[in-house]
């Protein structure tokens, strides 16, 4: 006799199918089932990822979330430390830029996206905003996806899953497929690799960006074993990308052999698609100073903030300059946050 899969809690609109976690599930599926709305979204916001090393914040702190009038809040009350400096200026940080110029060489059209790995929703609000209807974020820290649909991107579905264990997402396909600065994380790679093929299905799109080649954090890959893995021999230096959003250009892209100096790469499997009709490098108004800068002088939010990106960051000036340049929005002293950033 077969067993019937456990219910799967949604709280806040968010499914929370993540493997892995079967007691927590259970305890949030009990508390639901008692009416307890407030402590099941407590349990869940103390999730976090298997890398994360700092203990969540208490259950009374965690309690204050949903009253958080801003993402930053949010993500102070969460205890999100160093990442909530790098979700906060994602929308000026050079890797963001490289995913910017993947999705425009490399525009999903009228396909459904799925956003594997999707954090707070960044690259999925930018799709949004450019009319993109069919969006779905997965990613397995509950407490991301839930700062994502409240401050971000409410437009599109949120799943709390692994990759590998996605339940059905009723997705039409071809479906286009964005796993961005992720893919070096997943221990399983070649099983994320199928994963991520039949969630495009036949004729699907596959887009990895910013995938570490060497670096100490996750357990990268070389540029051959990423292309083999994900069955393509279309990749792009992470560094290129960023440059040439910023120059207004496509970027070119390389082979596998010859990328053995990036730090990071991009590839794209399957239907390669078109590129976007649209410029993804000017971001879309209303439009803001950027926050790195007080009293004029570009300040980073912690050291490692700044080891990591100020030397990939020269597009962003040491003072504010005055007048701005007309190209101001495209090196991102302008930027579009989100309304409650």
């Amino acid at each position: 006799m077969s067993t019937a899969a456990p219910a799967v809690p949604v709280v806040d609109g968010i499914p929370f199918a993540r493997a892995g976690r079967d007691e927590l599930r259970a305890e949030v599926a009990g508390l639901l089932a008692h009416g307890e709305v407030e402590r099941a979204r407590v349990a869940l916001l103390a999730d976090a990822d298997d890398w994360w090393t700092e203990p969540p914040p208490p259950p009374e702190q965690l309690a204050r979330v949903p009253a958080a009038r801003t993402l930053r809040e949010a993500m102070g009350l969460l205890g999100m430390g160093r990442v909530a400096d790098y979700f906060a200026h994602r929308w000026s940080d050079p890797t963001h830029l490289a995913g910017l110029a993947l999705l425009q060489q490399h525009w999903p059209g009228d396909r459904p996206v799925v956003d594997v790995a999707c954090g707070i929703g960044t690259h999925l609000r930018e799709l949004a905003r450019r009319g993109r209807t069919e969006l779905v974020g997965v990613d397995v820290v509950w407490a991301k996806l839930w700062l994502a649909r409240r401050f971000v991107c409410p437009e599109a579905r949120y799943v709390c899953a692994d990759v590998t264990g996605v339940p059905d997402l009723d997705v039409r396909t071809p479906a286009y497929v964005l796993c961005h600065d992720a893919f070096y994380f997943l221990r399983d790679k070649p099983a994320a690799a199928a994963a991520v093929r039949d969630l495009a299905g036949e004729g699907g799109t596959v887009v990895v960006g910013h995938a570490h080649v060497a670096d100490p954090h996750g357990e990268p890959l070389t540029p051959e074993g990423y292309a083999a893995v994900l069955g393509t021999d279309l990749l792009y230096d992470d560094a290129e990308l960023t440059d040439s959003l910023l120059a207004g250009r496509p970027p070119r892209s390389a082979a596998a052999a010859d990328l053995h100096a990036s730090e990071a790469v991009a590839l794209v499997a399957g239907d390669p698609l078109s590129p976007a009709p649209v410029d993804l490098g000017e971001p879309l108004p209303p439009l803001r100073p950027n926050p790195l800068y007080t009293d004029g002088e570009l300040r980073w939010p912690s050291e490692r903030y700044a080891g990591e990106y100020g030397p990939r960051s020269t597009y962003l000036p040491a003072r504010w300059p005055d007048p701005l340049p007309a190209d101001a929005a495209r090196r991102r002293l302008l930027v579009d946050l989100p309304e409650a950033w």
